[in-house]
């Protein structure tokens, strides 16, 4: 099989550790780091010194999202790939074998990537989404106030589309 990438590093992300394995010229290195920034930073160290060219990791949940973010500021080019296209492949067990599955596929150029939007983009989102969780908690804090127990249990989370019109009602159109 044609090799695509002299040194690259599949990575299997986790809530509390980071299983990475380095594949330099078929030779594999593997390393395990917990999830804290300073600890990502030594597993990004480690990659640069490497002369890793590529990073690919799993969009398992959110947990990708601080080391994507990280690479992003060192200068590490890194792909994040859908888990669901790498289950079906045989012969995965454990997670140094995902890292291990991960690094090698990536060599051989067999990893789509999934799309990223830019950094400002997954900003805006990011405040976007917090306005708008702020926007539903004052309205839950404001119906809870104005109504009864029995209206407030009615009503709901105001955030939902189909009780949308009950919350604004209650709270008043100027809120």
């Amino acid at each position: 099989m044609e090799v695509v990438y002299r040194c690259c590093c599949g990575i299997d992300v986790h809530k509390k550790i980071i299983v990475a394995c380095l594949n330099q010229g078929g030779e594999q290195s593997l390393r395990e780091f917990g999830t804290t920034t300073s600890e990502i930073k030594s597993l990004a160290t480690w990659l640069t010194e490497s002369g890793c060219e590529i990073i690919a990791m799993e969009s398992t949940g959110v947990f990708w999202k601080p080391l994507y973010n990280l690479f992003e500021l060192m200068d590490l080019d890194a792909i994040v790939v859908n888990a669901a296209h790498m289950k079906a492949l045989p012969g995965r067990k454990t997670d140094v074998k995902d890292a291990e599955w991960i690094a090698d596929l990536l060599r051989h150029g067999l990893l789509k990537a999934s799309y990223i939007p830019s950094r400002e983009q997954r900003e805006l989102r990011e405040i976007t989404r917090y306005r708008k969780s702020l926007t539903e908690e004052r309205c839950r804090e404001t119906v809870y106030k104005k109504d009864s127990g029995r209206r407030q249990h009615q009503i709901g989370l105001c955030g939902q589309r189909h009780q949308r019109k009950e919350c604004q009602k209650a709270v008043g159109k100027d809120h």
